[in-house]
């Protein structure tokens, strides 16, 4: 059989990738057709609500962070210029737009005009298509506090000033200044004629007489460390660079990534939800070293490095499966962007950032996931990074910090000290008063999520010292890792709050804990938190009475109804999307329930179950991702699965099998290497794995390390539509 890269040279695989998909939220926040180059600085997407708006709010020039509207909003117009004008929603024809990574367009149908973007590194270039014989008008407010200057009959600068709230009390907010140089040309890049600049307060406005031709060029660069630097941005990129060939080396850029995998096989719709996944993981982290020179949001100061450095990035999401697939597509990246994690922290007195924003870290969520990302990376041999560091850092955050949901990085409370002497967190009965003033009035205690998740974290720490050396730590960590036993209640068979004084909390696990359930549980309820034990399966397996029990409650967990009417669910699970009885796709909390199977002798279930959720809730349209992708949180699952594994343990170097969506799957590895999944069969019908080889050997687990993938070879897999049920029964090989 010939290799995927044989053939696939004749596909363009940036056909299947489209940014709009998604753009529907099931029920929460949707994703955003980003426009940028992978894992860059400058990005960009218009401020509207959704796809099935039709009115474009603005244009921006610069998103800072991932999802936020963007700063220097830019709005188009004609006639003269009126207050009106400054606010007015521009409206736009769906179907004329253009909606690609590495390029922009859309028509505001009202008017005539014609906007496009294409996005540089740390520059872009807007083009503007007037209707002639009219005053056309480009018109740039600020977001906050906004100082514009013109620095010749065709250029300007300007300088915003915004402040960065985080939301926790224990940290002051910051002030975060962004730097923008731009120019005005027409088509060919040379001056625009007829143009004028007009610096007003907060606001740039841009009038081009009515003989002035057709098209504009709006030239910019943009720069978190100086006016100046701003300048060098500009004229690294943009000197004698014009809107075509910005746009052809962006969309260059992007083909050099995504084409690191290849797959054969499967249908368009397959392929559209697969390669638009890898495009939403290319988003974050972005690298802002301009030029040798970073801003450090960390301690407010520019530093100097030959190094990348990264910022942007949820860890509550991206540990599980973000990370971990950088480490097999981009282990050399994956070190920058774990060593950036170290360099805040050394900026940040110690701390090891959770959310780490581009104007500092922002405590969202729960727990100190952090630390997996450092072991996992250990585990999987990446070497350019300082983890002795790192080690400190994350040690700081567990035994210094506080583990109160949004308030990671602030000192320890006398809260925090009850969790350690009772070994979970203590929760509050239904209507008791909140005695802890730092706990969040919306956020609330997550008592079980949180006891959940520090366990997993302990873990983490003690796998770490233990192959490092540290023993004291080693045994301290671990017995604070076995501590979920403590919540496991025998007779619901879930893990259930207890109270200060050791007493359970009588609640219905499947509604208790107000909106979200976070009393005790976090965006998703007590059903899924029953698995949030990837650390250790066989001792929850063993609280579940074995294998067998495990496959059937496992069962019972995509088949349990909601137990209450959806209206009353939508009420306080809003965050729980993508449901399948209890199951909920949409939540990351549960990417790796489907793959238990394979820990306790039912792999085709896994199959079987992987298959469905992707079928169902990652379809090729508006409205087909499940939840909250969180910048390749969600989409990082969906490019996994597809493939035909996943990593149910971040810190484990070991991914479990399951059925792949594409007969061939092609990875390109650093070093000229390439790992393969073949499935000559595979199809809708044909998902059970009846056989597989690894380089021509039987494999008879359905597990591989990484080690396995990261030497190359094949992963041989033979599909049929029946189950085999004595494949795969083993267990993962360390």
């Amino acid at each position: 059989m010939a290799l995927v890269s044989s053939y696939a040279e004749s596909l363009d695989l940036l056909s299947y990738v489209d940014p709009r998909i998604g753009n529907v939220s099931q029920f929460l926040v949707p994703t955003y057709p980003t426009f940028q180059q992978p894992n860059q600085m400058l990005r960009m997407f218009p401020i509207k609500g959704n796809y099935l708006s039709d009115e474009v709010e603005a244009f921006p020039l610069q998103v800072i962070h991932h999802r936020e509207a963007g700063l220097f909003r830019m709005r188009v117009s004609l006639g003269p210029v009126t207050s009106e004008q400054w606010k007015q929603k521009m409206p736009i024809d769906h179907d004329l737009e253009v909606v690609h990574p590495w390029r922009y367009e859309t028509t505001l149908i009202e008017d005539g005009i014609t906007v496009a973007f294409a996005p540089g590194k740390k520059a872009a270039i807007y083009r503007v298509d007037f209707p002639k014989a009219q005053q056309k008008n480009i018109l740039v407010e600020g977001t906050g506090s906004l100082r514009v200057e013109t620095t010749g009959d065709h250029a300007f600068s300007m300088v915003e000033k915004s402040t960065y709230r985080s939301r926790s009390p224990a940290h002051t907010p910051v002030e975060m200044v962004v730097w923008c140089y731009g120019e005005l040309t027409d088509r060919e890049g040379r001056p625009a004629e007829g143009v004028r600049i007009f610096a007003e307060k907060s606001r740039l406005r841009i009038e081009c007489s009515a003989s002035a031709p057709g098209t504009v060029q709006l030239k910019y660069a943009v720069s978190y460390v100086s006016e100046e630097q701003a300048r060098k941005n500009f004229e690294a990129e943009l000197t004698v660079q014009n809107f075509g060939g910005l746009a052809a080396a962006a969309r260059s850029a992007w083909e050099a990534e995504l084409s690191k995998i290849q797959v054969g096989g499967g249908t368009t719709a397959q392929k559209r939800t697969f390669y638009t996944s890898l495009y939403r993981t290319l988003e974050r982290m972005v690298d802002i070293n301009e030029d040798g020179r970073y801003y450090s949001g960390y301690d407010q100061q520019v530093h100097t490095s030959d190094r990348p450095f990264y910022v942007d990035d949820w860890i509550w999401d991206t540990f599980r499966a973000h990370h971990p697939l950088r480490t097999i597509l981009h282990p050399a990246q994956e070190e920058d962007m774990l060593q950036s994690y170290v360099e805040m922290s050394r900026q940040a007195g110690g701390w090891m950032p959770t959310f780490p924003g581009i104007a500092g870290n922002q405590p969202c969520m729960n727990c100190y996931h952090s630390a997996a990302i450092f072991l996992d990376a250990h585990r999987k041999g990446l070497k350019n990074v300082d983890l002795d560091a790192a080690y400190s850092g994350v040690r700081k955050n567990m035994t210094d910090g506080s583990w109160i949901p949004w308030r990671q990085g602030a000192p320890a409370t006398e809260l925090d000290r009850q969790m350690e002497t009772l070994g979970f967190m203590p929760a509050l009965h239904p209507g008791e008063k909140e005695t802890e003033p730092f706990v969040d009035g919306f956020e609330k205690r997550q008592a079980v999520a949180v006891s959940l998740g520090r366990c997993y974290d302990a873990w983490v720490m003690s796998q770490w010292a233990s192959d490092t050396g540290r023993k004291e730590d080693r045994d301290t960590f671990s017995a604070i890792s076995s501590q979920y036993k403590k919540l496991w209640h025998p007779e619901q068979r879930l893990f259930m709050p207890k109270d200060a004084k050791g007493e359970w909390i009588d609640i219905d696990p499947k509604s208790a804990g107000g909106p979200g359930y976070r009393d005790y549980y976090d965006e998703n309820n007590g059903w899924t938190y029953a698995w949030d034990v990837q650390h250790d399966i066989p001792g929850l397996m063993a609280l579940l009475g074995g294998p067998q029990a495990m496959v059937e409650r496992l069962d019972q967990l995509f088949r349990e109804p909601l137990g209450m009417r959806r209206r009353e669910f939508y009420v306080h699970g809003a965050n729980s999307t993508g449901m399948v009885g209890q199951f909920s796709m949409g939540n990351e909390p549960s990417f790796h329930i489907p793959y238990l199977y394979n820990y306790c002798g039912a792999p085709w279930k896994t199959q079987q179950r992987t298959r469905f959720l992707l079928d169902v809730w990652f379809k090729d349209n508006i409205f087909g991702i499940p939840g909250d992708e969180d910048g390749g949180g969600m989409t990082a699952w969906a490019v996994f699965t597809a493939m035909g594994f996943y990593p149910v343990t971040p810190g484990e170097p070991v991914y479990a099998i399951t059925s792949p969506v594409f007969s061939d799957v092609s990875i390109a590895l650093p070093g000229g290497k390439a790992f393969r999944v073949s499935a000559p069969d595979s199809s809708a019908r044909n998902k059970y794995i009846q056989r597989a080889t690894l380089n021509g050997e039987p494999l008879d687990t359905p597990f591989i390390t990484h080690a396995q993938i990261m030497a190359g070879g094949t992963l041989a897999l033979e599909l049929g539509e029946k189950p085999n049920r004595s494949w795969g029964v083993g267990f993962p090989k360390q």
